[in-house]
């Protein structure tokens, strides 16, 4: 059986309700640190998964209840509090996608920047900037800073540079939302070319639609905890059933 791509074991995490509970220095040390403190709450807590390499997940659930917040644990932009996750691999994570950009850079600064951060060389850039840029469709706004760029024309450099990482778990965090359709489906036929070629597909999304297009197993989020892991059609029933969708 091959190794698992992601492996989360009673996997938990905690924020602060508001600035005032914040955590002592003691607390950070403390054996204790399951206990529930005022102004604190678990996120996400007691998750164990296993996903192996090449499947594609679908992950629903509320606002608020924990769906993104796996993702950034899995991309190791946050720490859990307890358990752990294991990724076999990189990841190529669009979750907030245009974060890591910068205003006053222009557009071409701004890829070679980006590729840079998740581990593409400046050869490697060089080599797919062409099609970083077509795919992207924004030519004429190469040496224009990113700041004036309008949301979607952010996004679609954005997903641009991302999909060109070969890494083998792709994360998917609603991020094209505020793409036009033309260009979502660009993107989705760009996603569908990566599961073919047996990347592993973390997706997160309130679309019933494209989850099924894309997922074959899905998982139930809801108050932090693991409602159902099961095939994508059997948990959208299940979580369309619980809230009368």
């Amino acid at each position: 059986m091959p190794e698992a791509a992601i492996r989360t074991d009673d996997l938990g995490i905690r924020f602060r309700r508001n600035r005032r509970a914040r955590r002592s220095f003691k607390d950070l040390f403390s054996t204790a640190r399951r206990r529930n403190r005022p102004g604190e709450f678990w996120a996400l807590r007691g998750l164990s998964i296993d996903v192996r390499p090449g499947e594609a997940i679908g992950v629903v659930g509320r606002n608020g209840q924990g769906k993104s917040t796996l993702l950034k644990l899995v991309a190791g932009v946050l720490i859990p509090d307890e358990g752990s996750v294991t990724v076999s691999g990189g990841v190529a994570p669009l979750i907030e996608i245009t974060g890591g950009f910068v205003d006053d850079l222009t557009v071409r600064d701004n890829v070679y920047l980006t590729a840079g951060l998740h581990g593409m060389t400046r050869a490697q850039v060089d080599a797919k900037f062409e099609e970083i840029i077509g795919f992207a469709d924004i030519g004429d706004f190469l040496d224009t800073p990113y700041k004036h760029l309008s949301s979607g024309m952010k996004v679609r450099i954005a997903f641009a540079v991302i999909a060109q990482l070969d890494e083998p778990i792709l994360l998917v965090d609603e991020v094209l939302a505020v793409g036009d359709k033309a260009f979502r489906e660009k993107c989705y036929r760009r996603i569908e070319e990566l599961l073919a070629g047996g990347r592993t597909l973390f997706f997160v999304s309130h679309n019933e639609r494209d989850l099924r297009r894309f997922c074959t197993r899905g998982l139930y989020l809801d108050k932090g905890a693991l409602v159902l892991d099961a095939g994508i059609d059997e948990v959208l029933d299940r979580y369309n059933a619980d809230y009368g969708i």
